[in-house]
């Protein structure tokens, strides 16, 4: 079944503005990500979907493809009107942030391997153990509950499961029950496209996040593990530490 990754790209930040195209390394952050995806060995085909001009032009500048989308509330949406406008032939669509110019090409290959295994599930996404205090109680840290078939109970920004009797510290790091959402997503294509029809739901609203649209309505997310996280750039020290990396790394 042809499998395609799309890349939601918004040029607007709050925290660090028109982070995508900032080039420090030489290359743009947008290239970055879209070449550690293109390293993927499941995904056959590999876009870029922007609302902005300046975007389309850098991708189509290094070689990429990419389609100019409307402005859309989310990156699940923008998915959605190249799925129906360019991807016709795709069955599974995989969410790939733009701001992740480190992702792993094997978790993209294991997520894809997870949904295709699992035909009871309209979605799949991945999690890690956390294994620091700080990364438990940050909000900006999305934690998820899973049945035990591995498929997602609830996501939250508060740290659960709640640990009544334990104090947390002494679980961590190695008896860690806490799992790290990552935000990396499978689709299958006929629940991507009814999904974004449906209006945000209470939960998602309260918590703002939009996975919880997905379970409200009754969707079975399968979760699978990685071994570490991956690494989104989101303020100037974030992207200021990848140069540093990507400059070591080239040394």
């Amino acid at each position: 079944m042809p499998v395609c990754g799309v890349i939601p790209a918004r040029l607007e930040s709050s925290r660090l503005p028109g982070k995508l195209l900032l080039s420090e390394t030489g290359q743009t952050l947008i290239q970055h990500t879209w070449e550690a995806a293109a390293r993927s060995e499941r995904l056959d085909r590999l876009i870029v979907a922007t609302d902005s001009l300046e975007i389309l032009e850098a991708v189509h500048g290094f070689g990429g493809k990419a389609f100019l989308t409307g402005e859309h509330p989310s990156g699940t949406d923008r998915i959605a009107e190249v799925t129906e406008k360019e991807l016709l032939d795709a069955d599974i669509l995989v969410n790939i942030q733009g701001d992740e110019p480190e992702i792993a090409p094997e978790f993209i290959d294991q997520l894809i391997d997870l949904l295709e295994s699992s035909p009871e599930a309209e979605m799949a996404t991945l999690a890690t153990p956390i294994r620091s205090l700080e990364q438990l109680q940050d909000s900006s840290c999305t934690k998820v509950v899973c049945r035990q078939d591995g498929s997602a109970l609830y996501f939250s920004r508060l740290p659960i499961p709640f640990t009544r009797d334990v104090a947390p510290e002494t679980l961590l790091p190695e008896q860690s029950p806490w799992l790290l959402h990552l935000g990396l997503y499978a689709y299958r294509r006929p629940f991507l496209l009814e999904l974004t029809k449906v209006s945000p739901t209470p939960l998602e609203q309260l918590e703002k996040l939009e996975q919880l649209r997905a379970l409200e309505t009754g969707a079975k997310i399968q979760v699978g593990t990685v071994a570490h996280p991956t690494v989104g750039i989101d303020t100037p020290d974030d992207y200021a530490r990848f140069v540093s990396r990507y400059q070591q790394g080239t040394n």
